[in-house]
């Protein structure tokens, strides 16, 4: 199974799951999925690590700055079916109608082109194009509500929508038959 995780889950991971950790065997077998390549990290992803909450989870995941097992996702670009899709069924309700025509385009270009969500949307969606027997998981701790009033809709939203395999970091880890979690009393 491969996975391409998002910046959400990565912060999870070390914030609420590391420091329960002491013994390493989380860390260790994280990295190792990482470097097999069983855990896809995009270089968008790897950009908004370094600007969320200071960077925290580079400086406790040192093994993600090797940028030669980041995802480049320079070639990943969306499809005419894409753009209908971003300005139809992806779009919040209304947002579309409170922004100026300028600003709307402005943050539809940031989304494409800056965040992370478009690039994950569009390499499992290619993925799954591609008729790959690799399964491939989108893990977020996102959840499908808008609650931060972007424009365009939540991953797991969008996952639903377009019958792309997306998990939670609690259920991925449960998946990972190499960790048993034990909390002692």
């Amino acid at each position: 199974m491969k996975i391409i995780i998002d910046t959400s889950s990565l912060l999870s991971l070390v914030r609420y799951y590391l420091p329960f950790d002491k013994d390493g065997v989380l860390y260790d077998y994280i990295k190792l999925k990482y470097e097999s390549g069983e855990i896809i990290v995009l270089d968008r992803v790897f950009d908004e690590c370094i600007r969320v909450a200071g960077g925290l989870v580079l400086k406790k995941l040192l093994y993600l700055k090797d940028k030669k097992l980041h995802y480049n996702t320079t070639n990943i670009l969306p499809d005419n079916n894409f753009f209908d899709l971003l300005e139809s069924k992806f779009l919040n309700p209304g947002i579309k109608n409170i922004l100026p025509p300028a600003e709307f385009e402005n943050r539809k270009n940031n989304y494409l082109n800056l965040e992370a969500d478009s690039k994950i949307i569009l390499l499992s969606l290619k993925h799954k194009e591609a008729d790959n027997l690799d399964n491939l998981s989108i893990v977020s701790e996102e959840t499908p509500s808008n609650n931060d009033k972007k424009p365009f809709k939540k991953i797991p939203a969008i996952c639903n929508i377009l019958y792309l395999d997306f998990m939670t970091l609690p259920e991925l880890l449960n998946k990972y038959e190499g960790i048993n979690i034990k909390f002692h009393t």
